[in-house]
């Protein structure tokens, strides 16, 4: 039944088992201050025994305290948390997926005391400190270490976070992006900044995959659209990166009404994916609500991406893949499109729960939050 799904692909020379991914979901269980937490062990084990070829770890920040999105983000800013992060991507390999951790640093979208941009463009009533271009090569080897002490700590892959309309992001995005230096004005110099931080990652760590998330349209009507991103998606492509993971939307068009809509349909970000597939060589991973085996597999089949991200779908019930695989697709715990609980934990700062879970394990992960 399903022909393409669950075959391997080779992915920046690392076997994948099957199409299916773990798109990267912060969940808020690392501990304060970006500890790796016996919660956040546990719950990538979970992901990883369900199947997946490849977990992508969320959201490590390059740069604390001024690039964290939260207090309770993963760090990989110094060497001294190689051997924690070594405990995670050791928990991910034992359960038999790739293990892949994803770097960032949040720009206009960190938290106190950071919150620095290219440009001064407000930000939810915030103003951010534009860079002065001093400090713009030390942000660019700040990716580079942390993407070194990803490979140190012995995960499998590195993916830098340019989609959310974090850092890298609000580099190419004309409307965040509004200097006239060598970074900014042009298209091609506001590219510049994630193809510098692509080259100097790639030449710290040599022939270790280096995946690229990627913010194909922010959907808001002064920001970066798709025709502008099929020429960036080129250009990572040429720069050898191992696979784009590609998204639409930032924090300030998630919650539009219109936005709120099309989230809720399955596949809504599918097109995006399929119109970069025709722009690169290398594999497109698409994602956005892909609930069903046979969407993905179609997807797959039809040549409109190469790997399924599974996010919440994959977190609402981590057994969706081997019931997809045996026919027990009646039998899986869908997110429903209608509920946020876990977004409003999010944003309250709380480790998140989904509603949808069988009382059983809402009890069990209970317990372990009050440890």
């Amino acid at each position: 039944m399903y022909s393409h799904l669950f075959t391997e692909l080779e992915v920046g020379g690392v076997k994948l088992k099957n199409r299916l991914t773990m798109a990267p979901l912060y969940l808020g269980y690392a501990g304060e201050d970006g500890i790796v937490s016996e919660l956040i062990l546990d719950h990538y084990r979970l992901m990883a025994q369900s199947g997946v070829a490849l977990v992508v770890v969320e959201n490590a920040t390059v740069d604390y305290p001024v690039g964290r999105n939260s207090n309770h983000c993963l760090r990989v800013d110094g060497d001294d948390q190689i051997e924690a992060l070594s405990r995670l991507a050791t928990a991910i390999k034992q359960e038999g997926a790739v293990a892949c951790l994803q770097i960032n640093h949040g720009g206009r979208y960190a938290v106190p005391p950071g919150f620095v941009a290219p440009s001064a463009v407000e930000t939810f009533g915030r103003m951010p400190r534009a860079l002065i271009i001093q400090e713009i090569e030390p942000i660019i080897d700040q990716y580079a270490q942390a993407a070194l002490r990803v490979k140190q700590a012995g995960f499998d892959m590195v993916e830098l976070h340019g989609g959310t309309g974090y850092l890298l992001a609000q580099f190419v995005s004309p409307r965040t992006n509004k200097r006239t230096d060598i970074y900014g004005g042009s298209p091609e110099a506001r590219r510049k900044f994630p193809l510098d931080v692509v080259a100097a990652v790639k030449a710290v760590v040599g022939e270790f995959p280096v995946g690229y998330r990627f913010l194909a349209d922010e959907w808001l009507p002064d920001g970066l659209q798709l025709a502008e991103s099929r020429v960036f998606a080129r250009s990572l492509d040429a720069a050898g990166v191992a696979y784009i993971s590609v998204m639409g939307g930032t924090y300030e068009s998630f919650f539009l009404p219109e936005m709120v809509a099309k989230s809720k349909q399955e596949g809504y970000m599918v097109d995006l994916a399929a119109a970069i597939k025709q722009e690169v060589s290398g594999p497109v991973i698409t994602a956005g609500r892909i609930a069903h085996g046979p969407l993905a597999e179609q997807i797959v089949a039809s040549g409109q991406a190469d790997l399924i991200g599974l996010a919440r779908v994959l977190w609402a019930d981590p057994e969706w893949p081997q019931k997809v695989q045996v026919g027990k697709e009646d039998e899986i715990h869908h997110c429903n499109p209608e509920c946020d609980v876990c977004l409003q934990m999010i944003m309250k700062g709380r480790p998140a729960l989904c509603a949808s879970w069988p009382k059983e394990k809402m009890q069990l992960w209970k317990s372990k939050l009050q440890k």
